[in-house]
């Protein structure tokens, strides 16, 4: 029995984690698993109701959970909310609290999808990158920061066992790909980047096996639309991961597309990267991929069932193959359909993958 904490949260949220939690139900079955699943509130609906973005209480459900998975929060109804109230203030409030302090990126294309992207196909085929990104940590956490009339300021600071841990993961994780780690950072600038290359070095030792190599940020920057294939896994800090993985959303051809994963040394946090996109909220038009795809993170990191998350990838990819499109992904020639559409097309496919392995149930 696997425990998830839901927090569907804002906007488009709730009908992407709806889709998500289908999904998940259905692996269940296929792959003899319980699932069990807890609906708390995060971001403005919590605000709405309890006068903070999130509770303790709802912390606590996700201290005893298996995995927690986010839909979106924020919108236009609360930007005018002070700081540390606003929906978004949540996601840093649950990262810190939880430790997720590696964030997962994956920026992979799919081949039906290589058109939809402003980038060449010939650039894109065959990309298959890892964004790793610092999240607890840096610039977004260092003290002393403010503004005042006359000046404003942030403390970007990195302790060594925080690059330690995130490096570590990187190297790891490129040893089941392809063992390669770009390690990101601004050394010819900042003392910050000086000390991280200076640790990464040192972690490396220990992963012979795996090539690294060094970049300043604004290279990869250029690097990642230029040439994206010759990325495997990118390790960087949390501002320059911020931007580098937005970035790499241009390899999928639309936010719609990007699944996440937050993971600490205990918990984990799974969310697709789109925001909450309130003006198509409640319409039935939002892409689920995002979600989905996030759902196989869990499944393949949280819960060690790499079967059944290969499945859920390849049931979406061949619902891309037969032209099926929401909106946002929509192009003339395509067929044009709704969340529910698209879901269900992915549910029926995933059935259909599962046949086509010969095998009704899996087993762990």
């Amino acid at each position: 029995m696997f425990k998830i904490t839901l927090l569907p949260g804002d906007g488009i949220g709730p009908e992407v984690v709806n889709a998500a939690v289908k999904v998940i139900k259905l692996v269940g079955e296929r792959f003899n698993t319980d699932f069990e699943f807890k609906t708390c509130l995060m971001g403005g609906c919590s605000y709405d109701a309890h006068g903070t973005p999130l509770t303790d209480e709802v912390l606590g459900e996700c201290y005893s959970s298996d995995a927690v998975f986010l839909g979106a929060v924020g919108g236009y109804k609360w930007e005018d909310l002070p700081h540390q109230l606003k929906p978004e203030a949540a996601l840093l409030k649950i990262r810190k609290a939880l430790g997720l302090y590696a964030n997962l990126r994956p920026a992979k294309v799919y081949e039906p999808m290589l058109s939809y992207s402003s980038l060449k196909e010939e650039i894109l085929k065959g990309t298959d990158v890892l964004i790793l990104r610092e999240l607890t940590g840096g610039i977004y956490f260092g003290q002393p920061r403010g503004y005042d009339d006359g000046k404003g300021f942030n403390t970007m600071i990195y302790t060594k066992d925080e690059v330690v841990r995130i490096a570590r993961k990187a190297f790891e994780y490129a040893r089941v790909r392809n063992k390669k780690v770009a390690s990101v950072d601004k050394a010819n600038v900042l003392e910050v980047s000086q000390f991280w290359r200076k640790v990464v070095i040192e972690v490396h030792k220990d992963y012979p096996d795996v090539q690294l190599q060094h970049m300043y940020v604004d290279n990869a920057a250029m690097q990642l639309v230029r040439d994206p294939k010759q990325f495997d896994v990118v390790l960087t800090s949390n501002l320059f991961g911020d931007i580098l993985s937005d970035i790499a959303a241009m390899i999928t051809g639309s936010l719609g597309m990007l699944p996440s994963a937050s993971i600490g040394s205990k918990y984990a946090l799974y969310e697709p990267v789109h925001g909450s996109a309130p003006d198509i909220a409640g319409k039935n038009i939002a892409n689920p991929i995002a979600a989905i795809s996030s759902a196989a993170m869990m499944l393949k990191y949280s819960f060690q069932m790499d079967k059944a998350a290969e499945l859920v990838e390849e049931a979406i990819e061949n619902v891309l193959t037969k032209g099926y499109r929401t909106k946002d992904i929509y192009k003339e020639g395509d067929k044009l359909v709704s969340t529910d559409e698209m879901t269900n097309n992915i549910i029926e496919e995933f059935d259909t993958v599962c046949a086509n392995h010969s095998l009704n149930v899996f087993t762990l």
